[in-house]
């Protein structure tokens, strides 16, 4: 599913809109990005827990030239499914 099916979706199953359906969705999805880059832990209880991980500098090769390249430390987004989307996603639930 990308984010135009959840837009529609969220719109037919709701009796909504399309553009009521697309400014919930960009909303829900900004808020989870704004408190992401302010560094912040977004839970979704059940469903999963997004944070940033910080990461130091090092040296690492160019694949193609095996020079010695400087990365520098970064802040990434990391993702950890919930207890109950790895159940679901597996299966062992009942539920598909």
């Amino acid at each position: 599913m990308n984010k135009l099916e959840l837009i529609a979706t969220l719109g037919e199953q709701n009796d909504l809109p399309k553009a009521e359906a697309k400014r919930i969705v960009e909303l829900f999805f900004d808020r989870i990005c704004d408190a992401l880059a302010k560094g912040d832990r977004v839970e979704i209880r059940g469903l999963c827990t997004f944070k940033v991980k910080s990461y130091d500098s090092y040296n690492g090769r160019n694949p193609k030239t095996g020079e010695l390249v400087h990365v520098k430390p970064k802040r990434l987004p990391f993702f950890k499914p919930g207890a109950d989307l790895k159940m679901r996603v597996d299966g062992s639930n009942g539920r598909h």
